[in-house]
């Protein structure tokens, strides 16, 4: 053979080429990694400001009872203050028959199913479309930022237990939830 068709390569050439190969397959990782906490970030939910936090909070207790005084909720009424030493008017006057209105039955207690409850509105929609192409009408309520898919209609506790066996059997997992 020729000194021509030969190839030498150096010991500093192969650690060379080592060292790149190293280096690009450890940018490559890292990139990955960052591609990762992006998309995870994208498809989790938007955290809630201080706002809306401040929003969630129940009104405070003097807002709250002035549904009850009357004139609105911008007014305070004054309470009349009542002397417990004063002869009572109601004794004066003559006493007037009592009426009893008859009672209404009690309304039997209706219930529903609830199939999901979920801050994605995607995952949402995707469990409403396959409960719509089995054959049950659902409703999706937000509550608490939760979105949650429930059937539209109501009926007694026997009647709902019937039909999430019905619901189990087409692969959901479905629970009884009082309708108010």
């Amino acid at each position: 053979m020729n000194h021509r068709d030969q190839i030498s390569i150096g010991s500093q050439s192969i650690l060379w080429v080592a060292g790149v190969g190293v280096g690009l397959l450890t940018l490559a990782f890292v990139l990955g990694v960052q591609v990762g906490k992006q998309s995870a970030a994208l498809r989790r939910p938007m955290q809630k400001g201080v706002e809306d936090e401040l929003k969630d909070l129940p009104e405070p207790l003097v807002d709250q009872l002035k549904i009850f005084e009357g004139d609105g909720p911008d007014k305070l009424v004054p309470i009349q203050k009542v002397d417990a030493t004063a002869p009572r008017e109601a004794a004066k006057s003559p006493a007037k028959p009592e009426v009893k209105t008859p009672e209404k039955p009690a309304r039997p207690e209706a219930w529903t199913l609830q199939l999901l409850a979920t801050p994605d509105a995607a995952e949402a929609k995707r469990v409403a479309d396959k409960a719509k192409a089995a054959g049950f009408a659902t409703t999706t309520v937000k509550e608490k930022g939760q979105l949650k898919v429930r059937l539209t209609k109501s009926a007694d506790r026997a009647a709902v237990d019937k039909t999430a066996e019905k619901l189990k059997k087409s692969g959901f997992r479905p629970f009884a939830v009082k309708v108010e």
